[in-house]
């Protein structure tokens, strides 16, 4: 059996430098706010290319944030629009309604599987007051098109980083080869233990250039406080704690070489993967970290119960997309047949940096072994 992901081989990869960072913190007696978080937090500002990174309990916390601090701010309000992916995982979307803001979904482009930027402008009204930009797959989402637009129209960019630790943005004449994350006004960052920088457990990251938010960002995740004892916010309790920060430190040295690994497993597919009426979308001029490797395909279903029977696990990214949650079953009506596609045909092949050579012939030799003319 090939597994789509198995954490604990891809902890085994440094597994020693993991076991001794957390033989440390554990013997060290400090488990929150100390010199580990610090330095992490340093060291991940420095390697993404800002001057701040806050880090945070999880992924949906560190996005939550950034929209409430606005609202701190004064510079977001209850009501104000967020123009967002239609294509994307729900956390996005929990992110601005926790805040009393409203999404406005955005279709993408098929051919990028990111955001539509020729859709975007005829999605502005006169509340929208920023674009949270998901680069979605481990794929860059921006374009010099989008930064256009938000400068023209006074808004916000948000960056969804949350699948793309180490993504080039190598599209972009304005910020050639900046890591995601650094592009926007801030950006959130998952570290679950499935993404390219994973942690042992729950933990997140914001990162910005502007002072006054993130300093506004540390106090609302801190209870509110900036001081002991003295609360400016009604905030929350969202700290990356000292064993998690231990972790992320040492994996994230060797982040850009895991990468490396992914996009080689992901050329192979690209190149001897060739079933008949399976869809890989090509990147274009777009780096790509493959936190997830999407092949799409109408026939979705029947192909992974063929592979699994061949012994290859996949996933599906995401099954259901967020307008026809019931959770937000307001939203039902809407027409977004280029999200609801991508939903119906994708699904996940396994793509990791713990995969031998042998693992990847596997996969692909099970794909293209599969039967073209296989029906639902």
């Amino acid at each position: 059996m090939v597994g789509y992901l198995e954490l604990n081989r891809i902890t085994a990869l440094h597994g020693r430098e993991i076991a001794e960072a957390v033989r440390k913190t554990v013997e060290s007696g400090w488990y929150l706010h100390g010199e580990e978080t610090e330095a992490f937090e340093r060291e991940y500002a420095e390697y993404i290319g800002t001057n701040h990174c806050i880090g945070c309990g999880n992924g949906l916390d560190a996005l939550t944030l950034i929209f409430r601090a606005y609202k701190e701010m004064n510079i977001l309000n209850d009501g104000d629009e967020v123009i967002v992916p239609a294509n994307t995982f729900i956390a996005s979307i929990l992110s601005i309604t926790e805040n009393n803001l409203v999404p406005v979904f955005v279709e993408p482009d098929i051919n990028t599987l990111q955001i539509d930027e020729t859709k975007i402008e005829n999605a502005i009204t006169s509340r929208t007051r920023a674009i949270l930009l998901v680069h979605l797959y481990g794929r860059c989402a921006y374009s010099d098109t989008i930064g256009d637009i938000c400068k023209r129209h006074n808004l916000k960019l948000i960056e969804d980083n949350a699948q793309a630790h180490g993504c080039l943005c190598q599209n972009s004449y304005v910020y050639s080869n900046k890591h995601t994350g650094s592009i926007g006004d801030a950006a959130g960052h998952s570290f679950y233990p499935g993404k390219n920088l994973g942690a042992l457990g729950d933990a997140g990251a914001i990162t910005t250039n502007d002072d006054e938010l993130a300093d506004t960002i540390r106090s609302l995740g801190n209870y509110g406080s900036s001081k002991k004892y003295v609360f400016d916010y009604c905030g929350r309790n969202s700290r990356i704690d000292e064993i998690q920060s231990a972790v992320l430190r040492i994996k994230l040295r060797y982040l850009d070489e895991d990468n490396k690994r992914r996009k080689e497993i992901a050329n192979r597919y690209e190149k001897e993967i060739n079933l008949p009426d399976l869809r890989i979308t090509p990147n274009g001029n777009r780096d790509n970290v493959y936190h997830i490797f999407p092949v799409f395909s109408p026939y979705r279903d029947k192909l992974q119960e063929q592979l699994l029977l061949s012994g290859i696990q996949t996933m599906i990214h995401y099954p259901i997309p967020p307008h026809r949650q019931k959770c937000y079953s307001k939203f039902a009506s809407l027409q977004l047949p280029i999200t609801e596609r991508i939903h119906r045909e994708e699904l996940s092949l396994p793509c990791h940096p713990a995969m031998t050579y042998n693992e990847v012939s596997q996969v692909i030799n099970a794909v293209n072994k599969i039967n073209s003319n296989m029906k639902i």
